[in-house]
């Protein structure tokens, strides 16, 4: 596992571009945290990694935004998912058979629908408000 600390969300972007430089095609990257950890801006900094210059916001109402680009990039929220009922009726499994990157919010609600291969990436407060504990298991870290 590997900590790192944000004090700002620049600071959040440049995190997650130095993360998902060996995160590629075919990964899952599954985020917990509580609302307000930071967990968007977090997509918001791997897409800048990527190149990806999207307009990134949280998927809660649609569950599912589509940022294709190279690789081909799915952002999740499994909020409102508490059932496999309820995550079989997104398509998540459909995704999981390409070389695309899903990034998926509230994965803590899917936890043994992830694959074994699945970056984890947990967002918790600091010392102060603007503070953010990030850390990653998996995926070489």
């Amino acid at each position: 596992m590997k900590e790192f600390v944000s004090y700002s969300e620049e600071d959040t972007y440049c995190i997650a571009k130095e993360i998902c430089s060996s995160v590629g095609g075919g990964s899952v990257v599954a985020f917990s945290g509580g609302m307000g950890m930071g967990k968007t801006a977090f997509v918001r900094g791997a897409l800048k990694a990527y190149g990806n210059d999207s307009f990134v916001s949280s998927p809660t109402f649609s569950l599912v935004h589509d940022y294709g680009g190279t690789p081909h990039i799915y952002h999740f929220d499994m909020y409102r998912v508490t059932s496999f009922d309820d995550l079989y009726s997104t398509g998540f499994f459909d995704y999981l058979d390409n070389d695309s990157i899903l990034f998926i919010e509230w994965s803590e609600n899917i936890t043994d629908a992830l694959p074994e291969n699945t970056v984890y990436i947990s967002l918790e407060k600091g010392d102060s408000e603007d503070i953010r504990i990030i850390k990653v298991r998996g995926g070489g870290f």
